[in-house]
């Protein structure tokens, strides 16, 4: 009934077109924090737990020997040490590839006096006193430097924390800017269709039966171009998840830019989100509108 009264104006397309970009934006937004928040869970998940020696080498003598026998000290002191699951020295090939993404591939990388690195995992649940391992370790060998990886995790929680919190701020944005263009299309609406709303007056109609006759019409138009646009920015999402599929290597130190199917179900927000900011912001511009003619 709503449509009848209130027919679809010949110049809605812009709107519909502005709404969509709108929610295309604000699904990116949506999409990148939550690609954010599971490399943050990542990274933490992928250190928690895990600690590594280095071996610095040394400034002169038998390096090779010397740098040996140093790993073997330290290796024998975690091994012995309560809590410590597994222990493993790290070979030069796998030491190489962890600064290939800085130094690329080469003689550079290959001449390096590289460190030796040691992992270990601590066990679920137990309680490793780091600092007096530390010790023991500096103690036998000078050389070795203990990293707990803490100082690691927190910085990139934070730098997680921060980019999920920026794309917050842009979606409240979008939010506004959707608003604004909602409540600036229904006073337009109200005087083009100023005839027909005054006729209503006229008839008894009260403010609320004509305000759900605009809110319903740009609810529907919303939805419909918001729907459109995070379906896009969904489409955008499974691509860039399939390209390591077709063999595109992914950019090193940023996590996966596609989305996890129960991911993509989130952006299913911003049509309902954008729907309700239309059904609100139509209802309390129109009552506001005739308040004041009438």
């Amino acid at each position: 009934m709503n449509e009848a009264i209130l027919p679809r104006d010949k110049g809605a397309a812009p709107l519909d077109l502005m709404i969509a970009v709108m929610a295309f934006l604000a699904a990116l937004a949506l999409g990148a924090s939550l690609i954010a928040d599971r490399a943050a869970q990542n990274w933490q998940n992928g250190l928690a737990g895990k600690i590594t020696v280095q071996i610095l080498p040394p400034q002169r003598g038998d390096a090779g020997k010397t740098l040996g026998a140093e790993t073997q000290t330290v290796l024998g002191i975690l091994r012995s040490t309560a809590g410590i699951a597994r222990v493993n020295a790290l070979s030069q090939a796998e030491q190489v590839k962890l600064v290939q993404p800085w130094l690329g591939t080469g003689n550079l990388v290959s001449d390096l006096p590289l460190p030796q690195l040691v992992d270990a995992d601590i066990a679920p649940g137990s309680d490793v006193d780091l600092a007096a391992l530390s010790t023991r370790l500096k103690q036998a060998v000078p050389d070795a430097v203990l990293d707990d990886h803490s100082h690691w995790i927190g910085r990139l929680r934070d730098l997680a924390h921060t980019f999920m919190w920026s794309a917050y701020g842009v979606l409240i944005l979008i939010a506004v800017s959707m608003a604004a263009a909602v409540s600036f299309a229904t006073r337009a609406g109200l005087d083009t269709h100023h005839e027909m709303v005054a006729l209503l007056h006229q008839m008894g109609a009260q403010g609320g039966f004509i305000a759900r006759a605009f809110e319903w019409h740009y609810f529907r138009s919303t939805l419909v171009a918001a729907a459109a646009g995070a379906a896009f920015a969904a489409l955008l999402f499974m691509i860039a998840g399939g390209l390591q599929f077709a063999g595109v290597e992914a950019v090193p130190f940023l996590p996966p830019l596609g989305l996890k199917a129960q991911e993509l179900l989130w952006l299913s927000v911003v049509p309902a989100g954008a729907g309700a900011i239309a059904l609100v912001t139509a209802r309390l511009s129109v009552l506001a509108a005739l308040r004041s003619i009438y």
